[in-house]
């Protein structure tokens, strides 16, 4: 079973952090968050809602990206620096 990353209740959505044209590099690279539906969708401060969440997470996976990759850059890949 896999836990939300934001709560800790059970989790069965996954979420890719850094999504739209960025979804296939968010799988290719495991930056896919597990949630559940509260922290996903259904609150205000669920990562689809709230601006701050969505940022918290994107900067803990691009911080986990070049942890895990350091002769990769993250910038050149995603487009972007979130910190």
């Amino acid at each position: 079973m896999r836990y939300c990353e934001l709560c800790g209740r059970p989790a069965d959505h996954p979420h890719h952090v850094f999504g739209a044209s960025n979804r296939d590099k968010s799988e290719q690279y495991g930056m896919v968050a597990y949630l559940c539906h509260r922290c996903h969708i259904n609150s205000n401060m669920a990562v689809h809602r709230c601006r701050k969440t969505d940022l918290m997470l994107k900067i803990r996976y691009q911080e986990k990206f070049e942890a895990e990759n350091p002769d990769k850059s993250f910038i050149e890949i995603f487009g972007r620096n979130y910190k």
